[in-house]
Order: C-alpha cells, then sequence, then structure tokens
C-alpha cells in the first residue's frame, strides 16, 4: 500500500519512525515536509538531518483565510504519488474541514484519510461547547495560565470544526488510550481509533547506551545527581526542579542536577539558580544530540525528573535504565510510568510532593537499582520502535480492509 505522510518537520525521531516503517514489505511511503522551518513547531525544537529512505517533497506552507498553515502544490504531489492513505497531522487537518471541496476531491480519488494526533490538549466535545477547558489548554509560555474567554471562544469554534471533520476520518492514530473517550465524544467509531503510543528509535538507543557504557564517566560519582532533558521552556517547569535542588541540599549534601537542553527560558533558569545559590549544584550543558553523548550523561545520573511538560524524553531515559518521576505530562506518561514499579508521580506543580519523591528515591539505592531495572524492560518488551512500527501497520491494514478488529 501506498502512504503520504504530511509532517510538521525534519524533525529525528519521527523520521526514525518512518524509515522503520518504509523498509517494511507491505508499505511504499513518502512524505511531505516544509520547505522552510515551520510555525507549528515549537520554541528550541531541534530539526536533525536525517537520511530519509523514502520520497520527500519540501512544499511552501501558507497561511490559509482560516489562519492555519497548508501546503502550496498539495494536490499536484498527490497526482504523483497516488497515494491509498495521506496521513494527517495538526494543523494540516483542518483544511479537511475549511477547503470541504478539497476533502470531495481526495475522496473521488479514493483515498483513505488518517489523523496523527496526540490528545492531550484536546478537549471532549461536551467540554469544548461548554468552555470546560482550565485543565485541558496549557500554554507553553505559561504553564499556569488559565484560557482567556478568547482562547475558550477559538477552541469553543474548533470543536464545531472537529464535530464536522473527526467522523470522516477513516483511521485515528494516537498517543494515548485518553482518545477513546475524547475522540468518542465526536461521534467516531471506537473500531476507527487506533492507539500506537510513541518512541525513539529504541535500537538507536540502545547501541547508544552500550557505546556509552564503553567510554569513560563524563561526569564525578555522584549517586545523588539528577537529570532533566528537554527544551527549556516554561512548561517544562525545570524552575520547580532547581527549588526542589534548594530544599534537598541538607538532606543530600552532595545532591546535583544535570539539565540538558537549551530554550528561551535558559537565562532565567541560571539567574534562578543563582538566586537560591546553587549554582554549584545545576549543571546546564546545552543541547546534546548525540545518543551516545546523551547516555554518557545518563549513565552518570540516578533518576529521571520530567517536573512539567514532555514525553519522549521519557522513552529515552527509561532506555537508560533510569527511574522516572514525572508529574502530568502528554498522556504517554501513563503507559510508561508505574508508580512503585519503575518511577513515581508527584502532584502537578507541587514543589513539597516533588522533594518527598526525590527523597524517598534517593534513600533507597536498591530499591532505586530495580526500578531502573524494570524501566528497561518496560522499553524493551513493551513500547518501543517496533511496537509503534506494529501499529501503525495494523492501523493501515485495517482501513485498506486487509485485517478485522
Amino acid at each position: 500500500m501506498k502512504v503520504l505522510f504530511l509532517l510538521l518537520s525534519s524533525g529525528s525521531y519521527y523520521i526514525n519512525i518512518l524509515n522503520r516503517l518504509a523498509a517494511h514489505e507491505d508499505i511504499e511511503l513518502s512524505a511531505i515536509i516544509p520547505e522552510d522551518k515551520s510555525e507549528n513547531i515549537g520554541k528550541g525544537v531541534h530539526l536533525g538531518k536525517e537520511q530519509y529512505n523514502f520520497d520527500v517533497h519540501f512544499l511552501q506552507e501558507y497561511k490559509t483565510w482560516y489562519g492555519k498553515s497548508f501546503f502550496k502544490d498539495f494536490k499536484d504531489v498527490v497526482k504523483i504519488e497516488k497515494p491509498d492513505i495521506i496521513v494527517f497531522h495538526w494543523p494540516h487537518i483542518l483544511a479537511l474541514a475549511f477547503y470541504p471541496m478539497l476533502y470531495l476531491w481526495l475522496k473521488r480519488q479514493h483515498i483513505k484519510l488518517a489523523s496523527r494526533e496526540i490528545p492531550f490538549g484536546v478537549p471532549t466535545l461536551k467540554q469544548g461547547l461548554t468552555f470546560d477547558l482550565d485543565n485541558v489548554i496549557r500554554d507553553e509560555d505559561d504553564p499556569i495560565k488559565k484560557p482567556d474567554f478568547k482562547l475558550k471562544l477559538r477552541m469553543f469554534f474548533l470543536t464545531i470544526a472537529r464535530k464536522y471533520y473527526y467522523p470522516k476520518i477513516d483511521v485515528h492514530l494516537n498517543y494515548a488510550d485518553s482518545a477513546y473517550d475524547i475522540l468518542t465524544s465526536y461521534g467516531v467509531d471506537h473500531n476507527r481509533i487506533f492507539v500506537i503510543y510513541n518512541s525513539p528509535d529504541t535500537e538507536k538507543l540502545f547501541a547508544a547506551k552500550a557505546k556509552a557504557e564503553k567510554l569513560k564517566p563524563v561526569l564525578p560519582d555522584n549517586f545523588d545527581r539528577i537529570i532533566h532533558v528537554g527544551r527549556l521552556v516554561k512548561w517544562k517547569r525545570v524552575d520547580l526542579l532547581i527549588q526542589a535542588i534548594k530544599k534537598l541540599e541538607k538532606e543530600f549534601p552532595s545532591i546535583e542536577l544535570v539539565v540538558i537542553g537549551y530554550g528561551p527560558e535558559e537565562e532565567n533558569l541560571k539567574l534562578l539558580a543563582g538566586q537560591l545559590g546553587v549554582t554549584d549544584r545545576i549543571i546546564f550543558t546545552g543541547g546534546i544530540y548525540d545518543q551516545a553523548e546523551l547516555g554518557r550523561y545518563m549513565l552518570d545520573s540516578s533518576i529521571y525528573v520530567l517536573a512539567g511538560m514532555g514525553g519522549l524524553s521519557i522513552n529515552d531515559a527509561m532506555a537508560f535504565d533510569k527511574p522516572v518521576i514525572v508529574s502530568v505530562c502528554d498522556g504517554t506518561e501513563k503507559k510508561l510510568v508505574f508508580e512503585n514499579l519503575n518511577g513515581a508521580f508527584f502532584n502537578e506543580g507541587d514543589l513539597e510532593s516533588l522533594i518527598a519523591k526525590i527523597s524517598e528515591m534517593l534513600s533507597d539505592e536498591e530499591k532505586l537499582k530495580q526500578l531502573g531495572i524494570n524501566s528497561g524492560k518496560i522499553i524493551r518488551e513493551k513500547i518501543n520502535m517496533h511496537t509503534v512500527v506494529k501499529g501503525y501497520l495494523d492501523a493501515f491494514r485495517y482501513v485498506m480492509g486487509e485485517t478485522g478488529i
């Protein structure tokens, strides 16, 4: 079957998934990628230069009349590739609602339509229509801010649009189980919803771990070292993590935090560390995109902590056998992190709760090591590159009528 993906960027982790998918004998894969950096990409997102093992069309994005982007010359690529399935991402999928003639044209070509979406941030039909969005919509630049009336009104009209186009999609590909409750509220048939989770290229991560284990430690030995990896933006809540380090220094005199990543909040976080008097306990490395080099820092740390929003960094840490502490992320954490099995959950935004979880882990070295072993086992056996690729294949075969549910 021929599958065309509409991508937001050349982000390396997703290209790795598509390369794996393209290698499958049943798939002939192609993709459209924005010619320039898309406005839909978050601040500080690293765009890798991966090799494409499939056909790629670089098209210019343009702003539509409804304010979101779509691709110029999209129809020309469809005519060239003649796909059986087109996989849309947000916000390109809105074209199916606001350009109804485009939708009809695609259906006349007998093309199946797929939506790949993170359920996080999408309200149920009732929530969208009743403006009940306080625990749904998050602002990357201000995670504590509640949505104002203007945003709620915009989401109201978007909810109406979703009610129109969601049921018209042939198959929905989602990261988290919450998709079932959300999408069925819009009238989507349960059988059309596939939860395939999300994963980096775990085979590459395991190879990087093996390589890193043969290298000299990058940091001095210190059991009381925790690590955070991700863009330095407000909703990652690295500020909360730095405050926790200050509170924990009396209980754990050698405690340290490694912060890996770039972003607009870097200087503010360094300033906060200085104000709290913990500059010598916070190691800012900047962005590290070589997986073996990143692995050296993972191996030299005891716990991975994600104090705010995120997702794939959890998979990365678990592949390096790290126990994980999280609160509320993008929904993927619910299938990755399990209390007292491979990690812990703290109450969202609650400094004292975060401190308690870190303290509990650092106080029991044997249990901490077992939590890390369990993390690696979950990645190897349950959620990895192979299970994600299988999820795509199952969804595509279903929508093409090649298998039942």
